[in-house]
């Protein structure tokens, strides 16, 4: 190791601070020793690769497996006679401890082990002792931390600085500092294009945190509104978020506002500074848009007019220069935000706010979104898959609550795109639904969120420099075990990215890959990145310092996020589809591939693929495939040449079945078939081989066996057909004909009404069926026949 290297190590205190050097120089991995290993066979090898820091501490057998837990994993690898694998390869599971939400034993020899994005690991021991003493180890393990420095990031990025040469050229590429950039919304905003000379400034009114201590510290507001005014309406919104501008449309000026519910309570208290606040920005976007204007020449200057009475109603100017009516959107519903005044809350009062509109979006709090992914996940764990699938999954509303977040986010984008109309987002706290609707609608409006740089600028400053609760919502916050806090809300709004990616799958820069990773990393504590709850309490822990960063992992270099099919956009803004129909369950987040059964399961045979010889399923695998009632018995009759009889009102043709005599033999096929029907009928494709019947099924197998009904009782019956060749066979893809089948060379009748009436009167004989072909000899209604067409379809 360098000098240069153990100089720095040194530097580092416990707290991961520098300090003064000393004359014993401490290695930064010191500090994060390893436990020793223990071992129930001596033999046994630890099966995968470890990390910097990571050390193997429990290493054991299981049912057919060998499983091990370190600092920073469980790791399971199945043998190959485990059921439900494919033959030949070992199937391994490695879950972070902190991705494991929790861990119980059941059907007494079982570890099941469910986790915060909703898999589910399952693994069976020999033993009811082994089972139980891996459950302890595990529960052990996924406590939670009563120090920063029990999570494995810190460990892992001391021991990548600390370790030897080699070890540090292969892993210093994740722990550069500087990821995350201070000076980030200067950038935004020059990128952005605010005017901070005369409409917009960059306040430091919460410079070191002392005013919002989930707020980041530089913070954008209208250049006429003081300091004073900032912190006057600090103190009528919750948690002191102040209403601040986060986004500007580039063409029209409109803006994008966030903040948290005022504190009007049952007495309906009021503050004039906010009332003033939120109407500058309506006011600032409005002089934001003539400026823009005037460069464009797409409009006159407008008169300028003391700001003052243009809020009074002053007739300083015409009606040109009013400002856009501005939007207030409350991811709450109305009885919500009611009822939050009981607790001090509530939502604004168009009367106190002119020029503004309140709307309420509907979107469910936290504790209905946690337990709308935990019936989620429990429906996507079942083995084997249920039969109501569909059902039990709407019943579990999660595709809903991604349909109302995409509709507001629309909503907002619609109103700033279309309308020129500065919105204002809020929910209760503003640190949880605020930041869906905000980051989404972002990235429905510019094209730079969709890069993978953009992305990450997006996420650092609407999620992590804005507050949310990453400690509390991914639970691996220190000292504290509160379930009710713990919500998948960054997930959720991941989903609801991913289902633009899949709306819109040329207009991102990163692919599904990438949005998996960020999942699997928001809770397994391998960075620093999303630890904590607010940017006050990395900042005081030094954790961009102390940590690795994710976005060094998912940086633009790594072709493996990469969407090959991305096509740059400088203007393109997306409309997404956000009704529930269009959205896809997230398969690859929700239903990856689960760990193997842990018992056999006969109706697992149902989705074994076939064997290479090609043997037919058993008569037991054939009464389990999912069929209808009418159907039930069809291919036995057919290969046994068994005429099926039914009555109008029978739905199952299957109670009727009767033994019949064997149909003629067919006649000498035609040299050579027609191209077309031009008898108004379906033409037919071949028959496919793996559907057609055995050979010795019949005495003489018909070339083109087939299956003709009489013609519907609703209409005449055609008159008897003159004498004609005979018609080629059908093939028998399509065996079923649902119309009366007409002679070809048998020009329209001109006979009489009278003689048709008569000939409807007397139904003359059908004609007879082709041979060898099997004969549904019933009155049947048309319901009956679109049935009996959609089954053989």
């Amino acid at each position: 190791m360098s000098l240069a290297g153990r100089v720095s190590c040194s530097m580092l205190n416990c707290f991961g601070e520098e300090g003064p050097p000393s004359l014993e120089y401490i290695k930064a991995k010191d500090l994060f020793p390893q436990k020793e290993l223990v071992k129930e066979d001596e033999g046994l090898q630890v099966p995968f690769p470890v990390l910097q820091g990571e050390g193997v501490e429990y290493l054991g057998h299981a049912d057919e497996a060998i499983i091990a837990i370190s600092n920073y994993r469980l790791h399971i690898k199945f043998k190959d006679s485990v059921i439900n694998t494919y033959p030949g390869v070992d199937h391994e599971i490695s879950v972070p401890l902190r991705l494991m939400e929790s861990v119980e034993s059941r059907d007494m020899f079982q570890l099941h082990i469910i986790c915060k994005d909703s898999k589910v690991v399952r693994c069976r021991f020999a033993t009811f002792k082994q089972c139980q003493e891996w459950v302890k180890r595990l529960n052990r393990a996924i406590a939670p931390p009563s120090r920063l420095e029990d999570l494995f990031a810190l460990a892992y990025h001391a021991w990548c600085l600390g370790g030897s040469a080699d070890d540090e050229d292969q892993h210093v590429h994740l722990c550069r500092p500087g990821d995350h950039v201070g000076q980030r919304v200067e950038l935004e905003v020059k990128r952005m294009g605010f005017d901070t000379q005369n409409i917009w400034r960059v306040s430091d009114i919460n410079s070191n945190y002392k005013l919002c201590s989930s707020y980041p510290q530089k913070l954008l507001v209208p250049i006429w509104i003081t300091d004073k005014e900032l912190e006057s309406v600090a103190s009528f919104r919750s948690w002191k978020r102040i209403p601040v501008v986060v986004y500007r449309h580039q063409r029209n000026g409109a803006v994008i506002a966030r903040c948290s519910q005022p504190e009007i309570s049952w007495w309906g208290w009021r503050n004039t500074d906010d009332e003033y606040l939120v109407t500058s920005i309506a006011k600032a976007c409005q002089m934001g848009t003539k400026g823009a204007w005037r460069q464009r020449g797409e409009a006159p200057e407008s008169c300028d007019s003391d700001f003052d009475s243009s809020l009074t109603g002053g007739s300083g100017c015409d009606d040109s220069t009013v400002p856009q009516k501005l939007l207030i959107l409350d991811a709450r519903s109305y009885t919500a935000a009611v009822a939050n005044r009981a607790k001090g809350g509530g939502c604004e009062c168009e009367e106190y706010y002119p020029n503004c509109e309140v709307m309420f979006m509907g979107m469910a709090n936290i504790h209905a979104i946690r337990n709308s992914f935990q019936a989620l996940r429990t429906v996507c764990s079942q083995i084997p898959d249920p039969g109501n699938w569909l059902s039990a999954l709407e019943s579990t509303r999660w595709l809903q609550h991604l349909s109302v977040m995409l509709k507001a986010a629309t909503l907002v984008c619609s109103a700033v795109e279309r309308e020129g109309r500065p919105v204002l987002v809020h929910c209760s706290d503003g640190w949880d639904r605020t930041p869906q609707i905000v980051a989404l609608a972002k990235i429905l409006l510019d094209p730079y969120y969709r890069t993978i740089e953009g992305f990450q600028v997006l996420v650092e400053i609407d999620w992590l420099d804005y507050g949310h609760k990453f400690g509390d919502r991914c639970g691996h916050q220190e000292n504290t075990d509160d379930v009710s806090e713990q919500c998948p809300v960054f997930l959720q709004w991941l989903d609801c990215v991913h289902q633009l990616l899949k709306q819109f799958p040329c207009l991102f820069e990163f692919n599904e890959a990438f949005l998996v990773k960020l999942v699997q990393h928001t809770y397994s504590c391998l960075y620093g990145s999303f630890l904590c709850n607010n940017a006050r309490e990395r900042q005081a822990r030094n954790i961009y310092k102390r940590t690795c960063s994710v976005w060094s992992l998912l940086r633009g270099g790594n072709k493996n996020f990469q969407n090959f099919l991305y096509i740059p956009s400088h203007d393109m803004v997306l409309q997404p589809v956000c009704h529930t129909r269009a959205l896809q369950l997230w398969t690859a987040v929700y239903l990856p591939t689960s760990s193997p059964c842990t018992a056999v399961d006969d109706s697992m045979e149902l989705y074994l693929p076939p064997s290479a010889a090609g043997e037919e399923l058993s008569s037991r695998s054939l009464d389990r495939l999912p069929k209808t009632r009418s159907m039930d018995n069809l291919l036995s009759a057919f290969e046994n040449g068994l005429p099926l009889t039914r009555t109008s009102s029978d739905p199952n043709l299957n109670q009727h079945c009767q033994e019949g005599p064997s149909a003629p033999e067919p006649p000498a096929a035609p040299d050579h078939a027609p191209a077309g029907r031009s008898d108004g009928l379906l033409p037919d494709a071949p028959l496919d081989s793996s559907a057609s019947p055995d050979s010795e099924s019949c005495a003489d197998p018909p070339e083109d066996p087939c299956l003709t009904t009489q013609p519907l009782p609703s209409q005449p019956l055609p008159s008897p057909p003159l004498p004609s060749p005979p018609l080629p066979p059908a093939p028998l893809s399509d065996p079923l004909v649902c119309q009366q089948i007409p002679h070809p060379a048998v020009p329209p009748s001109s006979e009489s009404p009278s003689r048709t009436a008569e000939s409807a009167a007397v139904p003359s004989p059908p004609p007879p069926p082709p041979p060898h072909c099997l004969t549904v000899s019933t009155t049947l209604t048309l319901m009956d026949y679109r049935t009996l067409q959609t089954c053989w379809l």
